[in-house]
This record gives C-alpha cells, structure tokens and sequence, in this order.
C-alpha cells in the first residue's frame, strides 16, 4: 500500500507541474527544472515548442504573417518573360571544353572565353549576375548543349513571368502576364495566368542559368556561397517589345497593382535606342490610371548610363515601389553618385548601416515629399542573410507581416519545402549592427524571439528581419522575385494613394 501511495503521489505531482508547464508558458525553465529536481522525479523534460534559434524565429513568423485588410484582387505583371534554362554551370563549362583560369568580368560576353572568365570571377564572389551574349549563332550552340544537357531543368524565366507565377499560386488573384511567350513557356504556366494574343510567339526566348553550390570547386576556384550566372542572347526583352501591348492591355484587366520589370534586359541595345525605349517607359507608367500602384523590380546591371537615366529620367518618380538587392542597390548609388558609392564592392554581408543610408537616401532624393512631385514610396531590398523595407509613411501598412513574408519564402523556396524546416536553414544575419552610418544610428542586437526590428528616420520607417538561410538550396534562380512577389501580396497601400 505504501508504494502504491508513493507511486500516486509521485503521478499527482508529475500532474502539477505538466500543468505549471501549459498555464505558465513564460515561468523561466530554470525555476521548473527546479520544481522538478526538488521532487526527485528524474530529469526533467524539456520546456515545450522549438527551442533552436531557427526554430524561434520561424514561429514568431508564423504568428506576425497575416493578410493586410485591403488586398490586391487583380495583378499585372510585364514586361520580361522566358524559359530559363538551368544546369550546372561546373558541368556545362568543361562540356564546352573551357578550363578554369583566371576571372574577369565582362559587361557584355562575346565569346566562350568571355563567358568562362565572368562565371569564374562571379563564382569566386558567391554573387549573382546576368549578362548579354552578344554573338546570336555562339549562343545558340551553347544553348542547345545546355537544354540537351543531362539534368538540364526548363523552368518559367524572367522576372515578370516569375512574379506572375508566384502571384498566382493565391487562387483568389487574378494575374496578366505581358511578355514574349513562347510555346514551352505557355506550358509551363499556371493556369491561373492570363496571357493576352499580342504576347504569344511561335518561339521562346531561352536564358541559362548557370548554377553552383557553396563550397563547389574548380580547379583553384571554391564558392563561398550558393548562387548563379545568366546570361542570353535576348532581343524581344532586350528591346522591351511588349510594353505597349503590356499598357494597353491594362485598360480592359482594370488591374489593382502593376508590377513592371525588364528594364536591365535593355543593356544589350544601342544608347539611343535605350534613351528613346526610357522616355517611352516613363510615358507609358504615366498612362497607366492614377491610384494603381506600381512596382519596379530592378535586375542585374553593368551599365552605370542606364542605371543613372532610370533613377534621374523620371522612372524612379513615376513608380511606386522599388525591389533589388545588394548587387544592384551597390550599383545604384555608384551610378547615381550616392551614399558610399565610393564602395567597390559589399565586404561579404552588406553592412546593414550603410543599406540603410542608401535606402534612406534614394527614398528623400526621389521618393514622395512634401517639396517633390513622385510616386515613389517603398524600397524592398534583400540579400542572402537579411532583408529590409523602407516605406515613406503615411501610405503603406502591413509591412511587419510583408517583410517576414518575403524572408520566410527565401527559406522555404531555396530548399523546396512548403514551411520552414529549421534542420535544413541557419540564422547568419549579423547579431548586432548599426542602423546607420552617415549619421548617429542605433545600436541592434538581433532576437529570434523578436526577427521584426523596426526604427524609425525623418519620416521613413525601415523594418528588418534575418533570413534563415537554406544550408543546401535546391534552386537559387527567382528566389528576389518571389521574395518581392510575397512581400507585396502582404502589403497594403492606403486608400488615399
């Protein structure tokens, strides 16, 4: 009987504390682990819920990710589409015959030696690029090894096409998508995006993607992080040649938001024709009804020119928004002459200071003021280990949820999985950092428990969050476009817009 009533006792007790454990979620594990040892019950269990950082921060996501009370019922997407071609781009070099030497970039390739001294020097960086093959036949031939190539992969390409897919996944959104499409293209489409007449043609524009992971090596060369090159021999999206089909088509879709992307495909034309296709751009966005917000996703780029003619020649004013990432907000203050456009280049993780410097920067030149005539009201920025939105306030809401919305979509989409999975992602933003360097910013120190930072800089809020990094991805290409994509899927523009 004694032992019976030492058994219950201890049963009653174990009861007790499970129940300390559901009523008392805060109560620090030390003071329960305490309770537990002063009865002699053994070790006691561990507190319930994820406990790794990874594990934190994803379900604090998870709690904070919620839709914005007016949302988007009707997107068009335009003006860049193709088949992206994805491989090895290890594999397809030494196909070629090439052989790894030294690295150099290239604005714009001309050969297979070109081509094999930018993906080295790119490589060698971990970073992404896209650049122009100029020679139409070269191209084709690497091209057809390329999509012949065992493991090739064909995939929906283009920055517009790939936010109109990510767009589509949400069956209650209705999405146009205006760009060069191509048979296989068309194909490999949701069916939920509509494609007008005008954009179809008999043959697709093909991109190669050529991929590499982190640590791969070749020859002397080893990646220090998982990216790709691209690079194509297009003229539809060179020329933009879908634009006017893209505004005119918008009249009949009566679309709530607009997202426009293609204008670095236009590298590979002549200045002129870059000048003119500018101002027509500019015209068209102007056409477009006002109180429609529109997105611009900016793309890889070499030419500092054309980088300046988009942010001086009234593009930046006539959009909305504004989505890039280290690469080309480095390239756009170079061009523009901006805060620490001295930089050559991002000294591995983009200080968090000085993005926001430019994104401050860009958002008091040529966003919305009192003083100046502008659209523009909201940065997107993102890069591997991080991502921040920048917003004028007073015309967005929501970006709390947006901002881990578009880091959340970096994590599940790079490693192929419908949620987080924190045994395959790490959290390698920086533990502290300063919210800026051009004047006395603050001091953070990052908490999973907490991933949404947000301060505060006259008149533009900025808000936050490390990205969980998929430690092996199954696909880096499109990862900015979903990120951008799902970032504005969560937003909320006011209705006075």
């Amino acid at each position: 009987m004694a032992l019976w009533r030492g058994s219950a006792y201890a049963g009653f007790l174990a009861l007790a504390v499970g129940c300390v454990f559901l009523l008392e979620p805060e109560l620090p594990g030390s003071a329960l682990r305490s309770l537990w040892s002063s009865l002699c019950l053994g070790p006691a269990p561990a507190p319930p819920g994820p406990v790794s950082p990874e594990g934190r921060l994803a379900a604090t996501w998870d709690a904070l990710i919620v839709r914005p009370v007016r949302r988007w019922r009707r997107v068009a997407v335009g003006v860049n589409a193709c088949v992206d071609v994805v491989l090895s781009g290890v594999k397809l070099l030494q196909a070629l015959g090439l052989s790894p030497g030294n690295g150099k970039d290239h604005s714009i390739l001309h050969s297979r030696n070109d081509l094999e001294e930018a993906f080295i020097h790119f490589m060698g960086k971990g970073a992404a690029a896209e650049r122009f093959f100029s020679d139409k036949e070269t191209f084709h031939d690497i091209a057809q090894v390329a999509s012949e190539f065992p493991g090739a992969q064909h995939y929906v390409g283009g920055n517009a096409a790939l936010i109109g897919q990510k767009f589509a996944a949400n069956s209650d959104l209705k999405v146009l998508l205006c760009g060069p499409v191509g048979p296989k293209l068309h194909e490999l489409l949701d069916d939920n995006v509509f494609v007008p007449s005008e954009s179809l043609q008999e043959v697709d524009e093909f991109h190669l993607i050529l991929e590499y992971q982190a640590g791969e090596e070749w020859g002397q060369l080893k990646a220090p992080h998982a990216n790709r090159f691209i690079f194509s021999h297009d003229l539809s999206n060179g020329a933009m040649n879908m634009l006017e089909v893209f505004v005119s088509s918008l009249e009949e879709f009566q679309p709530d938001l607009v997202v426009l992307s293609g204008l670095h495909m236009m590298e590979g034309q002549s200045k002129e024709l870059q000048r003119k296709r500018l101002l027509e751009v500019v015209t068209s966005i102007s056409d477009i009804p006002a109180g429609i917000p529109v997105h611009l996703e900016l793309a890889s780029m070499t030419n500092r020119e054309l980088m300046s003619s988009i942010v001086h020649q009234q593009v930046f004013p006539a959009v909305t928004s504004l989505g890039l990432n280290e690469q080309e907000l480095l390239f756009l203050t170079q061009s523009a002459s901006g805060p620490h456009s001295s930089l050559s280049s991002w000294n591995g993780v983009p200080d968090v200071g000085m993005v926001s410097d430019i994104l401050f920067w860009i958002l008091k030149e040529h966003g919305r003021s009192k003083s100046r005539v502008s659209d523009l009201t909201r940065i997107h920025f993102h890069t591997l280990v991080y991502h921040i939105l920048a917003t004028v306030d007073g015309h967005w809401a929501n970006q709390l949820a947006a901002v881990a919305a578009g880091a959340r979509v970096a994590g599940t989409q790079a490693c192929a999985t419908e949620t987080i999975d924190t045994s395959r992602v790490s959290l390698r933003a920086p533990q502290e950092f300063m919210t800026s360097h051009s004047e006395a910013g603050s001091r953070i120190v990052l908490n999973p428990n907490k991933p949404v930072v947000e301060w505060h800089r006259e008149g533009i809020s900025f808000h936050f969050t490390p990205v969980l990094v998929c430690r092996d991805p199954i696909r880096t290409v499109g990862l900015g476009d979903a990120i951008s994509a799902e970032g504005l899927f969560y937003s909320e523009v006011h209705p006075h817009y």
